[in-house]
Order: structure tokens, then C-alpha cells, then sequence
């Protein structure tokens, strides 16, 4: 897809045909199909039970007549993004040059649209593949705000989805995320800090800091990615971005009052107070 002799640049074709700049120097390691069928089912358990570690994977893994080392399940566990989602002492150290910030959300009353975003990622699988899709998510009015699909984990379309989401929706006072590598690197907390934005990342593991984009990756995976096997990238980008504008236009939430998330966004005339 990508011609390396075009009058258009590389990042210019990467744009135009929706994925990131960082996937087009990417050269993806085979993956087996056994694997594969291991990745597919672990992230439906990851989905039904985030507090599952590797261990508690592999249990229920055997109990399906799967038979596979805890050690594997944890390597594949790593190359999908996922860990298991609990309270636990932060005892990581980041990369060198990766700073961690304090968690600001904990007992603040979230009033307004633009007060608090929140973006993670999540693995998508497809026919015989997968991919990740990274989503900008508005705290209050659950809107997805932004989105990018990517074959690799690369910080590239985070990047992308963010400068998106501001240049559409202009900037929110907090940004909330957990403390993947995508998002201390310094190329994407450059973004934040040069709009004077405040930083707040998760506690390790602690899957309650950001509770809202984990729901979000629940809806989407049972009322859209499940009922798919997506052939490729483009047939997987299309259908969830068409969801994704149901999800936003059209799907009424409980703890908006049946409102959606685009109503709740564009006309917030009697606002919830939402804890954090």
C-alpha cells in the first residue's frame, strides 16, 4: 500500500490510509495459529475476569481442555498488552526518561464534558491476526472523543488519537491514563505539557483509576469486535468505527439518563456529578 517513491511522504500515505506512521517500518513476526486461538481466547477470559493473572488464565484455559505453561500464557499475555487488573504495590521502575505522574482523579467529582479525558488500548482479534485500537474517551459524557487502529504498540498512534481529539474538541483539564510505556514516553507527554494539560496516570494495575475505558472496551468487545472475524485491518477499522459512531450517536446510556454520548457531550444542560 505504501510506495516508498510517491510524490506523497510516507507519513502523508500513512495518514491517508488510516494507520500509523510508526506501522509502516513495522515487520511483524509470525504468529502461529495455535497461538493465535490461544490470544483470541484469552482475551475473551481478560474481558469476562481482568483480575485474572497468567496463573488464573491458564487454570481456566485447562479447564476448557487447553493445555498451555503459565509461563507462555504470560508471554502471550505481554504481546497482546493485557495484565491482570488489581490492586497491588507499584513496585516498577519506568524506562529511563519516563516519568510516572500522581493519579488526580481519586474523589474528584467530575461535573462537565472536557473536564477529565481518558484514553487506553486495547487488543482486537480478527480472522487470523489482530490488531490494537487506542481510544480518547470524555470521562463525563463516556463520548469516544478519538480513536486509531495499529498492528504494533508503538506510541505513534496514541499520538495521533490525541492531537485529534484536541484539535477537534480543544483540550481537557486533566488526561488520564494508565502507566504504559506509550504514554510516559516523552514524545507523548510532550503533547500534553506543551497545552499546559494536567497528567494523571493509574496506579499500577489498578483497573478501577480508569474504569470508564475499561467498560468502553467490554461494550465494544461484546456488541461489536465478538460478533466479527474481521478478514483485515481496513474491514476491522471500518466496522468499528461505523460502531463507534452508533455507540456515540445513537446508543442511549443508564447513567446518562437514557441520553447518548453525543447528547450528553454537545448539550449538557443538567450535569451529573460523576466520582472518580
Amino acid at each position: 500500500m505504501i510506495e516508498s517513491t510517491a510524490k506523497l511522504s510516507v507519513s502523508q500515505q500513512a495518514i491517508l490510509l488510516g494507520i500509523s506512521r510508526g506501522s509502516v517500518y513495522y515487520r511483524p513476526r509470525p504468529v502461529s495459529d495455535a497461538d493465535l486461538a490461544l490470544m483470541h481466547r484469552i482475551d475473551k477470559l481478560h474481558t469476562a475476569f481482568p483480575f485474572a493473572g497468567s496463573r488464573m488464565l491458564r487454570g481456566l484455559l485447562a479447564q476448557e481442555g487447553l493445555a498451555v505453561g503459565r509461563l507462555h500464557v504470560a508471554t502471550l499475555m505481554k504481546r497482546m498488552g493485557i495484565e491482570a487488573l488489581y490492586r497491588k504495590p507499584n513496585t516498577s521502575k519506568p524506562a529511563p526518561g519516563h516519568k510516572i505522574y500522581p493519579y488526580l482523579l481519586r474523589n474528584l467529582a467530575v461535573t462537565r464534558p472536557n473536564q477529565v479525558w481518558a484514553m487506553d488500548i486495547t487488543y482486537i482479534p480478527m480472522a487470523r491476526g489482530f490488531i490494537y485500537l487506542a481510544a480518547v474517551l470524555d470521562w463525563f459524557t463516556r463520548r469516544v472523543l478519538s480513536w486509531r487502529v495499529s498492528i504494533t504498540l508503538e506510541a505513534d498512534f496514541c499520538i495521533e488519537a490525541v492531537e485529534e481529539a484536541l484539535a477537534r474538541h480543544g483540550k481537557p483539564e486533566i488526561f488520564n491514563t494508565d502507566q504504559g510505556s506509550q504514554f510516559t514516553s516523552t514524545d507523548f507527554i510532550k503533547v500534553l505539557d506543551s497545552r499546559e494539560i494536567k497528567i494523571s496516570m493509574d496506579g499500577k494495575g489498578a483497573w478501577r483509576d480508569n474504569v470508564f475505558v475499561e467498560r468502553l472496551w467490554r461494550t465494544i468487545k461484546y456488541e461489536e469486535v465478538y460478533l466479527h472475524a474481521y478478514a483485515n485491518v481496513p474491514e476491522a477499522r471500518a466496522s468499528i468505527g461505523r460502531y463507534i459512531g452508533f455507540y456515540n450517536g445513537r446508543r442511549p446510556h443508564s447513567s446518562l439518563d437514557g441520553k447518548t454520548p453525543d447528547q450528553a457531550y454537545f448539550n449538557p444542560l443538567t450535569p451529573l456529578s460523576v466520582a472518580a
